[in-house]
C-alpha cells in the first residue's frame, strides 16, 4: 500500500503567475510562421504576451508577418530541411533574443498523388522536410531546454496521421512518425520538465485548402459529412491551442496529441 505523503509533490506555480495561461516572458520559435497556421500560431502566442522567431524561406513573406505581428516578433530566413544549419539557428536565436521556452515544429510540405505513382525521391521529400527535420531541429532546441529543466516543444501532427486518407502516403506516413516521436521524447523529456506534445488540425480554412478541396468536390463533401461541427476551422483555432499547450493551464500535460478538427477524428 502507497501512502499519499510518499508520492511526489506537485511542482508549485511560479511566483507571480497569476494568470497560468500566460506566456509574459517567454521566447518562442514557429518555424513556417509566415503564412496560415504559422502565422496564426505566432500572433496568438504574441497576444498570449510572447515573444517570438518566425522562420521560412522567403524572407519578404516573413518581413510583412513579422510587420504585422508587431515589436514582440523578429524573423530569421532559414530552410529547417538544411539539416546541418539547424544548431547554428538555434545558437543565433538563443545568443541574439535569450533562452528558448517554446518550439512549434510547424513547417511542412504535402503531396496529393496516387501511392503507387510516388517515386522515391518523392517520398524521401516529404519524409525528410516532415519527419527528419524535425527531428533534428528539436533536438537542438532539446539539448539547451533540458539542462535548464524547462521548455515546451509542440509538433503540428494531422488527421492524416489518424486515419487513411488516400492519395498522401508520404504525408500520412510522415506525421505518423511525428506522432510516435512525440511520445518517446515525451518519455525521455519530461522528467526534465520538457513537455512533448502535437496538434493535429483537422480540416483548416485557408487558401491552399479551399483550391485543395474545391477542385475534389467528393472529399470535401466527405469532408464536412463526418464533422460533426459542419465546417471548417479557422487558423487561430490551432493558434489558440498551442498557446494552451505552451502555458502553465498544460503543466500536467505530456505526450499528447490534440484534435482541433471540429469533431472530424470521431465523425461517423
Amino acid at each position: 500500500m502507497v501512502h499519499s505523503d510518499a508520492l511526489p509533490a506537485a511542482q508549485p506555480r511560479a511566483a507571480g503567475q497569476l494568470n497560468p495561461f500566460s506566456l509574459d516572458g517567454k521566447l518562442a520559435l514557429v518555424t513556417g510562421g509566415g503564412t496560415g497556421i504559422g502565422r496564426a500560431i505566432a500572433r496568438c502566442l504574441v497576444a498570449a504576451g510572447a515573444r517570438v522567431v518566425i522562420t521560412g524561406r522567403r524572407e519578404d513573406v516573413l518581413r510583412q508577418a513579422a510587420r504585422e505581428l508587431g515589436e514582440a516578433a523578429h524573423y530569421l530566413t532559414n530552410d529547417v530541411g538544411e539539416l546541418s544549419q539547424l544548431e547554428a539557428l538555434v545558437d543565433h536565436i538563443e545568443t541574439t533574443f535569450g533562452p528558448l521556452d517554446i518550439l512549434v515544429n510547424n513547417a511542412g510540405v504535402n503531396l496529393k498523388k496516387p501511392a503507387l505513382d510516388v517515386t522515391d525521391a518523392e517520398f524521401g521529400r516529404i519524409m525528410h522536410t516532415n519527419l527528419h527535420a524535425v527531428f533534428a531541429l528539436t533536438r537542438a532546441c532539446a539539448a539547451r531546454m533540458v539542462p535548464r529543466q524547462r521548455g515546451v516543444i509542440l509538433m503540428i501532427s494531422s488527421m492524416a496521421a489518424y486515419y487513411g486518407i488516400d492519395r498522401v502516403v508520404a504525408y500520412s506516413a510522415s506525421k505518423s512518425g511525428v506522432e510516435g516521436m512525440v511520445k518517446v521524447l515525451a518519455s525521455e523529456f519530461s522528467k526534465h520538465n520538457v513537455r512533448v506534445n502535437a496538434i493535429a488540425p483537422g480540416f483548416i480554412d485557408s487558401e491552399m485548402s479551399r483550391t485543395a478541396l474545391n477542385a475534389d468536390p467528393e472529399r470535401l463533401d466527405r469532408a464536412m459529412r463526418r464533422t460533426p461541427m459542419g465546417r471548417f476551422g479557422e487558423a487561430e483555432d490551432i493558434g489558440h491551442a498551442a498557446v494552451f499547450l505552451a502555458s502553465e493551464a498544460a503543466r500536467y500535460i505530456t505526450g499528447a496529441s490534440l484534435p482541433v478538427d471540429g469533431g472530424n477524428a470521431i465523425g461517423f
